[in-house]
């Protein structure tokens, strides 16, 4: 624990502060007896007494009547803030009507106490994670963590530890000067692990903290214990797991009257405990009769019973096929010019791959129904320099499947619980590790519903992957949307539950790396997939990160802003919570109203608030966890009153949170890359003006008989390649898949995207060259020589202009007869768009094996397609409508309609050309079909209106053949 160094500006508050106080309390009900007296009657008063006159002395009276009641208000405030202070109950009871009067207590003793504790523990937030000490109870270290970082359970003011650790030094320079706690040399000094029994629990950090004087030592225990057997028969493994019960051996410099010595096995400890140290002193470097125990491991223990944490040397991947949150490292360490940050973020990387492929659907699907033919938008911009790299980095370091597994894993585990009665527990945080899901919990909640387990102890809850794995999508809303991810500990990623803290989480450490922490924050939260409804507020920071999510994200000015907002907030939920009969918002996840009630509201607060708005939020953050809101909020010192768990971001990019035993690689988004992403949704925004013209395919096609290809690909449809020899071997599917990803791509593949496309899991080097090396001699070269497959100044892989796909071909003369020459001729207009879906044979891809071509949920090509394939169709009939030849427009629209059958519009040019030809018995039968294939949501309206113009008589029509 970090304490922090009285100034001798704090001893100065603190005098002031003391003379204040006697002032108030002592000096002005003195000043009120001896000058004044007692101002009430000594008998019960007649009703004479009412007919006295009024005088000045009666004024007097009536003056110091409400000064004792103020002084005796102000006293009761000193009081309870007192008692709040020493007994660690959080934030103190309102007085009734004190208001500035109990202000003004909080602040006098804070400073009174700041020499003694630490002025933090007089608002809520650190007395979540302080300890609180019985009279007759040592000191000792707490109940340890069997997966990596575990958070306070049970919580208590931080005043309460500050005390403790003062006192415990004290003792401790008291026995070391009366010589009793220098061990002689040679002796060993240990230390053994208690239960919690209501204080939080600690880690090895702690431990180094309080008896060798620096926290980071604690890696000297751990190689001093490591792998050594524990009277439970565990091993220690891991630097933050630590049991109850388990016996630490200590570096020789340790102080603290509860270590025990040995040989001098000390008289406070029990005879069962002296055995099991003087056992446990048996094993490591000791068993072999050295003096240096430095972790050697009793390997004949190796069956022994180990703690329930995620199997830390399981392979990365589970066989499945899925890309694991290690897949990249599963790849070279070269990033090859790739954003680190996003490489390594997993869920980031896949919530903003999701929502810029949606943004990218919306403008494609907005500009689709706006015209027809010749429009802008047809084509997503392609982007280039950072942006570019950021989006490959994103497709290599997305892990779509992961965020699905977490979303039916959460869901599925709160439809349990509503089967079940059950209201769902208090999630501190969740572990991602290997694909198995860990999820911490307040408290103990029961058994879990199957097929959860329970984990280490009481408090865990854990799914395996391959249970996972079974869950299907259910109808439920999202019991933690709250979950973020802070960063990884080995291969373990950690998810913090901000709408669950009780208090404030404050991060603290230099501005730029505070900043990558919160657009990392703030842009998983906005799109990630295991949340549905949810508002984020943003305060000094994030004015450019709304396009994200303009649904979800909004930016207030300034800390008062704030502050108003979340009082009006605060009240309100806190009277429906109290309306709707719900402890929590938890148990209203669960009711009939789960999809429309309780979303989380999250607060980033970048700028260090004043003292006063520090107060102020921490009094709101006190009851916060319950509301399903909460606040993360950065600090420039640390020191941030009301804050329940603390962090700090070092400029080497990790995570630190000592008292949690946290030292994670943290989860950034730098502003470069922040600028990037931001980017690339600015240009997607489909509400966004284009300044030039039509959007141009990314490739075009010479369409002459000139124009021949030397190899042609076939992806509208069945996959088929001419002018290449079928590769022999396994690896042939291999290249066909790498080839449709080339051609999709003519602007370049990234090496990374590619294989990460191919290998989902991640691949190594060597292979990945081997693949690109046999890819080049399979695609060869042109006649003068050239390579059909080059790298470009920025290491992309393109292919050549020889090399075609039938897709290419599709936008290229669409794009000639819409843009190009026929635009001025007619009847090129007309061979150009026949010829185009006459290529059109059904979807893209339409004989893909299952299990490869996974990238494409990534792509639009899928939306593209049909909507190339409906403007084409849309545009043939148009052709033919002008020299009223309907049957030849039927014909192109029912040839469109196999590709795109669910575009409205092909419906709608069905419905015209079929009336123009006069034929109602046929109309009457397409309008039918047209229900038929509605179902229960029946026709859309516009559908409605244009039947009721062509056939009035449409719905008596139908009802009689039906």
């Amino acid at each position: 624990m970090r304490i922090r160094r009285r100034s001798f500006g704090d001893f100065v508050k603190a005098f002031f502060a003391f003379v204040a106080l006697a002032v108030l309390l002592v000096g002005v009900p003195g000043a009120l007896a001896t000058q004044i007296g007692w101002p009430l009657p000594n008998g019960v008063p007649s009703f004479d007494w009412l007919q006295q006159e009024i005088t000045v002395h009666t004024f007097l009276n009536i003056l110091t009547v409400i000064v004792w009641l103020a002084w005796a208000q102000f006293t009761a405030c000193v009081l309870v803030e007192m008692k709040a202070a020493l007994s660690g109950v959080g934030v103190p009871g309102r007085v009734p009507g004190a208001g500035p009067s109990q202000l003004l207590a909080r602040q006098l003793v804070a400073a009174l106490l700041l020499v003694g504790a630490t002025a933090a523990s007089f608002t809520p937030g650190l007395s979540q994670l302080g300890n609180s000490y019985d009279a007759n109870q040592k000191p000792t270290v707490a109940a340890a963590q069997a997966t990596p970082g575990i958070f306070a359970q049970q919580q208590e003011q931080a005043s309460g530890a500050a005390a403790a650790l003062a006192e415990q030094a004290s003792h401790a320079a008291a026995h070391a000067d009366a010589g009793g706690s220098t061990a002689k040399q040679g002796d060993t000094k240990f230390y053994r692990i208690q239960p919690p029994e209501g204080r939080h629990h600690d880690s090895l950090w702690e431990i180094a903290q309080r008896h060798l004087g620096d926290g980071r030592r604690y890696k000297e225990i751990f190689e001093l214990n490591k792998d050594r057997v524990q009277p439970d028969g565990s091993k220690l493994s891991e630097a933050s797991l630590i049991r109850p019960g388990w016996i630490m051996e200590m570096p020789g410099d340790a102080r603290g009257g509860d270590l025990v010595e040995m040989p001098d096995e000390a008289p406070h400890v029990s005879p069962d405990v002296q055995q099991q140290i003087s056992d446990y002193a048996q094993t490591g470097d000791h068993a072999q009769g050295g003096g240096g125990a430095q972790g050697g491991g009793d390997q004949a223990h190796g069956g022994a019973t180990q703690v329930s944490v995620p199997d830390q040397q399981r392979p990365a991947h589970d066989g499945t096929g899925h890309q694991q949150a290690t897949a990249v490292g599963a790849e070279s360490d070269s990033s090859f010019g790739l954003p680190e940050a996003l490489l390594t973020a997993p869920l980031l990387a896949a919530g903003l791959l999701g929502a810029l492929g949606r943004r990218r659907r919306q403008a494609l699907w907005q500009s689709a129904f706006g015209s027809i033919g010749g429009r802008r938008g047809m084509e997503p911009p392609t982007p280039s320099g950072d942006a570019q790299d950021v989006q490959d980095a994103l497709l290599v370091g997305a892990d779509p499947e992961g965020v699905r597994l977490l979303d039916r894993s959460l869901r599925g585990l709160a439809a349990s619980l509503a089967e079940e009665s059950r209201a769902l527990p208090v999630v501190y945080a969740a572990w991602l590790t290997n694909g198995d899901l860990h999820l911490q919990l307040a408290q103990p909640s029961g058994k879990p519903p199957a097929p959860w387990q329970q984990g280490q102890d009481q408090t865990f809850w854990m799914l395996s992957r391959t249970d996972a794995e079974r869950y299907e999508d259910v109808d439920t809303a999202a019991p933690y949307p709250g979950l973020v991810s802070l960063g990884t500990m080995d291969d373990s990623r950690l998810l913090l539950n901000l709408e669950a803290v009780p208090g404030i989480v404050s991060l603290s450490g230099r501005e730029a790396d505070r900043a990558a922490v919160f657009a990392s924050v703030a842009a998983e939260l906005a799109t990630n997939g295991w949340s549905d409804r949810m508002t984020i507020t943003l305060v000094g920071f994030g004015e450019d990160l709304t396009p994200l999510a303009p649904n979800r994200i909004r930016h207030l000015e300034d800390v008062e802003a704030l502050v108003e907002t979340m009082e009006a907030e605060t009240r309100q939920r806190r009277g429906a919570l109290g309306a709707a009969g719900h402890d929590s918002v938890l148990t209203g996840r669960t009711g009939p109203a789960q999809h429309t009630r309780w979303a989380p509201h999250l607060v980033l607060l970048a700028a260090q608030p004043s003292a006063e708005d520090a107060v102020k939020l921490a009094e709101l953050a006190a009851d916060a966890g319950r509301l399903g809101i909460g606040y993360l909020v950065g600090t420039e010192t640390g020191d941030l009153p009301g804050a329940a768990w603390e962090m700090e971001i070092t400029g080497h990019g990790k995570l630190l949170a000592p008292l949690l035993g946290l030292e994670l690689d943290a989860q950034l988004l730098p502003v470069a890359q922040q600028r990037a992403v931001v980017e690339l949704f600015v240009e997607a925004d489909p509400e966004r003006e284009s300044d030039g013209p039509a959007t141009a395919p990314p490739f075009l096609v010479d369409i002459s008989e000139q124009g021949r290809p030397a190899v042609y690909a076939r992806l509208v449809g069945p996959y088929e390649i001419i002018g290449l020899d079928n590769p022999d071997g396994e690896r042939s599917a291999l290249l066909h898949e790498a080839l449709a990803l080339l051609l999709l791509h003519r602007e370049g593949v990234h090496p990374r995207v590619l294989s990460s496309a191919l290998w989902p899991r991640g691949v190594t080097d060597d292979v990945r060259g081997a693949l690109l090396d046999r890819l080049r001699d399979w695609l060869g070269t042109d006649p003068d020589g050239t390579p059909r497959l080059a790298t470009d100044g920025s290491g992309r892989l393109t292919l050549a202009k020889t090399v075609v796909s039938d897709l290419d071909v599709l936008r290229s003369l669409y794009h000639e007869a819409t843009q190009g020459r026929g635009v001025g001729s007619r009847a090129v207009r007309g061979r150009l768009l026949t010829d185009a879906l006459v290529l059109v044979r059904g979807p893209l891809l339409a004989d893909r094996p299952e299990g490869r071509y996974q990238w494409l949920s990534h792509e639009i090509v899928d939306a593209q397609l049909p909507l190339l394939v409906a403007d084409t169709g849309l545009a043939l009939c148009e052709f033919h409508m002008e020299k009223d030849r309907a049957e030849k427009a039927i014909e192109a629209l029912n040839a469109a309609l196999r590709t795109a059958p669910a575009d409205e519009r092909l419906w709608h040019e069905l419905l015209r050309a079929t009336h123009a030809t006069g034929d109602t018995e046929r109309l009457t039968g397409l309008a039918t079909d047209l229900i038929g294939r509605s179902g229960a949501r029946g026709l859309p309206p516009r559908t409605e209106a244009l039947l009721d113009e062509l056939l009035p008589t449409w719905r008596d029509a139908i009802a009689a053949v039906g």
